[in-house]
């Protein structure tokens, strides 16, 4: 199998260090949310398999649009002897049934290889992201939602200089992204309307990050740090303080993170789900799995509660 290091290098960087939009009301009915599928509890579930997990490609960065009845994912397909690239996935709900999913091909092919789509809770937009070998285009994109004919286009920022990934926002507009190049996450606040100016995030370590709905804590992935003889990566959130700032990073626990690569958390516009790739098939390749963000929400009582006996 013939795959450009560019492409594992972004693959396995995300496991070695490790118009009113929301006013859509959700799709009803457990039969035709989530491809059908149950949700899971507190154990992960992988996702759609066959359908959207598939043996024997890579697939990973879940995006669903506000109403929860579109779904773009990540998928790069392993074509032995052949140079492959990671492309954007599309499913939707008609007429009852979830459409098979399709390549969406954002740029038309001006650009290599897509990944990493982000529905936006407050846009009529997609944002990705996209890379060609060489170009001063690779970076942030965007496409409109509602017309996804009209032609893609670089994200508006100035720090936008091709080594940007994993755009996304909470709710009240805070959004953050990855530098890739400095391995930084990087954040900016929504004052009223004005968008501040990007600056690193106050966190330990992290990358592929994403910001929960409610802009309460912060998801990322990272290399496992207990053992260090692991090369895995490990999923680690973040909460935010009432005092301002974030908390220290705490581990997801055994139940989610394993002796594979836990790879870019995503959560569902409703917050209920944590989505991941975790790289557990033979060779290393990914699928998607899914958990309830209950996980998430008894370790934020937990931190809280060990931060209050400790003043006391």
């Amino acid at each position: 199998m013939k795959i450009k290091q560019s492409i594992l290098h972004f693959l396995f960087v995300a496991g070695a260090m490790v118009a009113d939009v929301t006013a859509a009301e959700p799709a009803q009915g457990s039969d035709t949310l989530w491809l059908g599928q149950k949700p899971p509890g507190t154990q992960p579930q992988q996702f759609a398999p066959d359908v959207v997990s598939v043996e024997g490609r890579y697939e990973f960065g879940v995006s669903f649009s506000p109403d929860l009845r579109e779904m773009y994912f990540t998928a790069l397909e392993v074509v032995e002897g052949a140079d492959t690239y990671p492309q954007i996935y599309h499913t939707k709900l008609s007429e009852g049934h979830w459409t098979k999913p399709e390549k969406v091909n954002f740029t038309q092919g001006k650009m290599a290889y897509e990944l990493v789509p982000y529905v936006s809770l407050n846009e009529d937009r997609v944002y990705f992201t996209a890379r060609q070998p060489d170009s001063e285009d690779s970076g942030i994109w965007y496409v409109p939602r509602s017309n996804r004919s009209h032609k893609a286009k670089r994200w508006e920022l100035s720090l936008n200089t091709g080594r940007l990934s994993d755009f996304n926002q909470a709710r009240n507009g805070d959004l953050v992204f990855t530098n890739m190049k400095e391995r930084k996450m990087y954040i900016a606040e929504n004052n009223a309307g004005d968008i501040s100016t990007p600056r690193p995030m106050d966190i330990a370590f992290g990358i592929h990050g994403f910001m929960s709905p409610d802009n309460d804590y912060l998801l990322v992935n990272a290399r496992h740090r207990k053992d260090v003889s692991r090369k895995d990566s490990d999923l680690f959130v973040y909460f935010r303080k009432e005092s301002g700032g974030w908390s220290e990073p705490v581990n997801l626990g055994n139940h989610i993170n394993t002796p594979h690569f836990e790879t870019v958390p995503r959560v569902t516009p409703d917050g209920k789900y944590l989505f991941f790739g975790r790289y557990n098939e033979p060779g290393g390749i990914s699928n998607i799995y899914w958990v309830s963000t209950s996980v998430i929400h008894e370790l934020k009582t937990t931190y809280f509660e060990g931060l209050n006996a400790e003043r006391l």
